[in-house]
């Protein structure tokens, strides 16, 4: 431990993904002691967004699933090379997770289903010159002459109708109205995936889902530290010093109901992570639909802070917008493995490949995932487990006719049938199936259009103590809605506010390999 920092103080706000890292960056890089290190979160669960929890008597849930990638996670890797694995002495989290994918690579056989159940051929992008052309040109402009464009502004209806679209947009849940300049850095950060997005094989899927697979490890290896995990405790508002700098004096906090003041030093460190993607999400049940909410506490102490600091960012621009931001997940618990059988003969996947089919004429847009199993630690051998989304939440289903905002699990699984066309399978399915739906009303927020300055820099202009992380804050070149957004922003706080010399992973630039290249311009032609 260095003695300068003996009396410092670093106070995460929100306990996701970028704060666990943060607190690891500190502790094995700059040799922070770890009773210093205070991890401030709401709920009373660690993860954030990377949640997985659930029984096989109530059901198992994950909000969302998110997607791995080993040519582009460049930090995630790093840290987790670092990170003891929980079930494997003598191996890294990098390492289980590699074993684990090398054993069960994702494959999809059947990427695209249409109206009538059949399995689509998807080799062909299905671009016309119009499509190349405005490709093109999107990836060769300038951020800053795009301005808050949407996909829709840049492409033609026809684009919105391709294989590429169907398939890229159901990949990273990307809308027609979302911002142009994210689907552009999107298309530059996975150029390397565009040539085999009918295949999904370079996505790198966990053992177990998230929480399980990287969020306990992380957990488990801050905890002999003595990093301090205050759940169930809110910032409302952060106090400033005067002036035109930026130098957090006070945090105000309510716990358990009751208001408090958490005083901050001048050489104490305030790193944020404002906004969330997954925050007021609501699950429903067999029997009920999930309510949609407003904002919680992470966007309303970005908005207080922001209104004092102009040079914080613009949250209206993420979550004033919940009808272009929101989309709908379910997750679905068995006690038996016939819909996994049936699935397996289906699509012609090899079980447990975590190979996403999405039913292109679905007016749900709706997709489903059927990972590895087990995919929780606690689930019983017989139990199986699955996890979709449906991108249009506001649209009247195509055998049930109602949105599926106002579905049940129940009719969400009748839906998902009858595009199956497994109608002659239905009780057998029903008779044990637990479908739970969630709503989550701003999941994509971080996608909608905006400028460059809507999100605060990860340490902003003039500030001494304070930095942003998490997926709301501004890095060039990279890509939100990805755990390596979050863990590169934890690392950039962490050395810049302590001055620490220490390179950070760069991002590999895969659209300026000649072979990248030339297989993309391939596949356009396809």
């Amino acid at each position: 431990m260095k003695k300068e920092y003996c009396n410092r103080q670093v106070y995460f706000v929100g306990g996701g993904i970028a704060s666990l890292a943060g607190a690891a960056y500190l502790v094995r890089d700059c040799d922070f002691p770890g009773q210093n290190i205070h991890i401030i979160e709401e709920m009373k669960i660690l993860g954030g967004s990377n949640d997985g929890a659930g029984d096989a008597e109530h059901g198992y849930v994950v909000r969302g699933g998110r997607m791995l990638n080993d040519e582009a996670y460049e930090n995630l890797w790093e840290l987790l090379t670092t990170i003891p694995s929980v079930d494997r002495p003598g191996l890294s989290v990098r390492d289980e997770i590699i074993a684990f994918d090398t054993a069960n690579p994702t494959h999809s056989n059947a990427r695209l289903v249409n109206k009538d159940g059949k399995v689509e051929d998807v080799l062909s992008m299905g671009f016309d010159m119009a499509d190349r052309l405005a490709m093109g040109k999107l990836i060769i402009t300038p951020e800053d002459k795009m301005g808050k464009a949407r996909i829709n502004d840049w492409f033609a209806p026809h684009f919105f109708t391709t294989n590429f679209w169907y398939m890229w947009a159901t990949t990273f849940a990307f809308q027609p109205w979302h911002s142009a300049v994210e689907f552009k850095r999107y298309m530059l950060r996975f150029f390397h995936e565009f040539p085999r997005i009918q295949t999904l094989e370079g996505v790198t899927r966990t053992p177990y889902n998230q929480y399980d697979s990287i969020i306990l490890p992380l957990h488990k290896y801050l905890e002999p530290f003595g990093v301090d995990f205050t759940l169930k405790c809110t910032v409302t508002d952060l106090q400033f010093k005067k002036g035109d700098g930026i130098t957090v004096t006070q945090m105000n906090v309510v716990r358990e109901g009751v208001k408090d003041v958490i005083d901050v030093k001048e050489d104490d460190l305030v790193i944020i992570t404002n906004g969330s993607m997954t925050e007021g999400s609501s699950l429903g049940s067999m029997t009920s639909a999930p309510r949609l909410n407003g904002k919680g506490s992470s966007w309303k102490l970005w908005e207080n802070i922001a209104s004092k600091k102009p040079s914080l960012g613009n949250p209206s621009s993420f979550d004033d917008h919940v009808d272009g931001s929101k989309w709908e997940s379910f997750t679905v618990t068995f006690h038996d493995s016939k819909f996994f059988d049936l699935m397996e003969n289906f699509t012609r996947n090899r079980a447990g490949t975590g190979a996403l089919v999405t039913f292109k004429d679905s007016s749900w847009f709706m997709s489903v995932v059927l990972a590895y199993q087990p995919h929780f630690r606690n689930q019983p051998e017989h139990v199986k487990v699955f996890w979709g989304y449906g991108l249009y939440p506001d649209k009247v289903g195509d055998f049930v006719k109602k949105r599926m905002c106002d579905c049940t699990g129940e009719e969400i699984m009748q839906e998902l049938i009858g595009h199956l066309h497994f109608e002659e399978y239905k009780d057998e399915i029903m008779a044990t199936a637990n479908c739970i739906p969630c709503m989550m009303p701003y999941i994509t927020s971080q996608f909608m259009p905006r400028l460059n300055s809507d999100r605060p820099k990860v340490v902003p202009e003039g500030s001494t103590n304070l930095a942003f992380i998490g997926q709301f804050c501004e890095i060039p070149d990279d890509v939100v809605f990805t755990e390596e957004y979050s863990v590169r922003a934890a690392r950039i706080a962490v050395y810049t506010l302590l001055g620490i010399e220490r390179p950070i992973e760069p991002i590999n630039q895969y659209q300026y390999d000649v072979r990248t290249l030339f297989s993309s311009f391939v596949t356009s032609f396809r």
